[in-house]
C-alpha cells in the first residue's frame, strides 16, 4: 500500500530541521499559524504596543497577540 501524496509533512519528524517555531509573546495563547488561532488586539495596551511609556510585555510592542478562536 502506498501513501498518499501530499505537500504537507506527515509529522514533525519529516519536518526540516532548519523551521524554527514562530516566536510567542507572554499574551499569546498558542504560536502564530496554529490552526484554529488567529490575532487580535492586545488587551494589555488596546493594540498600541505600549504600556505605561514602555514595551507592552504582553505583546513584546506588536499590539496583537494570537488567540484560539471558535471553540467546540
Amino acid at each position: 500500500m502506498t501513501r498518499p501524496s501530499s505537500d504537507q509533512p506527515a509529522c514533525a519528524a519529516d519536518r526540516e530541521p532548519s523551521q524554527a517555531a514562530a516566536p510567542i509573546s507572554p499574551g499569546d495563547e498558542a504560536p502564530p499559524g496554529t490552526p484554529g488561532t488567529g490575532e487580535t488586539v492586545c488587551r494589555g495596551c488596546g493594540g498600541s504596543g505600549r504600556k505605561d511609556g514602555a514595551t507592552c510585555p504582553e505583546c513584546d510592542g506588536t499590539g496583537l497577540v494570537t488567540v484560539g478562536i471558535g471553540g467546540a
